[in-house]
């Protein structure tokens, strides 16, 4: 059965003058996600990412031994504006995010949003073979979108999953005969005990 991973990009650069900049937390939330993935002996059969910089440069962190390639159906909506075009900007992580969750439910670019996601999704595993594994580094909402596509989840649901989306943190995904199951969301396991003060949200 072919395998997709899912990585949310390491914490980026809010409140700067160009949040597409990885934090050093998020650097290092980057290396830290690929030394997991290796403990766990995955694969990279193909390596992707968006064209963002917070997704390539997480990737890149990551240092697993394949070939990266972009493509912007991974990147993610454009969460700034969107927060802007509702209220202005929010003074803090947490009021941008009340502001985030009521702004996508009045987003109507969602839907199809999501079936851009559904498209990239559904091209990766029919070029992926029997066994084989695709690692992508994305954003919150595109597996927010991925988990609301393959739960039956309505715009609250995908809300709902999108605000808890842990940086760095792992979705997993298997295909086969009966079609494709999302078996782990948001796994962020690799960042308690020890590693606990990389774990972040925004």
């Amino acid at each position: 059965m072919p395998l997709v991973y899912l990585i949310r990009h390491g914490q980026a650069s809010f409140g700067a003058d160009d949040y597409d900049v990885l934090s050093p937390t998020g650097h290092s939330q980057g290396k830290h996600v690929g030394a997991e993935l290796r403990r766990r002996g995955v694969r990279a059969d193909q390596l992707w990412s968006g064209t963002l910089k917070r997704q390539r440069d997480t990737a890149l962190a990551a240092g697993l031994d394949a070939d990266l390639q972009q493509d912007p159906r991974w990147n993610e909506f454009d969460h700034i504006g969107l927060v802007r075009q509702a209220q202005g900007d929010p003074v803090s992580p947490q009021a941008f995010q009340q502001a985030l969750d009521g702004a996508l439910r009045d987003w109507d670019g969602l839907q199809q949003f999501g079936a851009t996601v559904t498209e990239a999704i559904r091209d990766l595993l029919e070029s992926l073979g029997s066994g084989q594994t695709g690692v992508v580094f994305t954003s919150g909402g595109v597996i927010a979108a991925v988990c609301a596509s393959l739960w039956g989840l309505d715009t609250n649901g995908f809300v709902a999953v999108n605000r808890v989306s842990v940086n760095c943190g792992i979705t997993k995904l298997v295909h086969g005969r009966s079609g494709t199951s999302l078996v782990t969301y948001n796994d962020h396991a690799h960042f308690e005990g020890g590693h606990r003060d990389l774990l972040t949200y925004r």
